[in-house]
């Protein structure tokens, strides 16, 4: 049986995506929900842990840094907020 991952609200949506442009230092245009932070972006593991972390202060939530390796594009980080919140 699969469980089903809320979705989260556009605003939710357009908040993470700020934060991970403004991390990555990218314009909110560059950056796609499929387009690959490091291969598409040039971002480092350090940055992505960055992004972690302020997802984190930012909603609330406690990511493990296991999910990391889900955190490759706009989707993923998604899924990993929506289910860190319904938690």
């Amino acid at each position: 049986m699969t469980t089903q991952v809320p979705a989260l609200e556009d605003g939710v949506k357009d908040e993470i995506k700020d934060i991970v442009c403004d991390i990555l230092e990218l314009e909110l245009d560059e950056v796609t929900d499929t387009s690959l932070f490091k291969e598409e972006h040039d971002a480092d593991s350090l940055r992505t842990i960055e992004i972690l972390a302020s997802l984190e202060r930012v909603f609330g939530v406690s990511l493990e840094q296991a999910e990391l390796s889900r955190m490759t594009n706009l989707a993923g980080v998604y899924a990993v907020v929506a289910e860190a919140q319904a938690q």
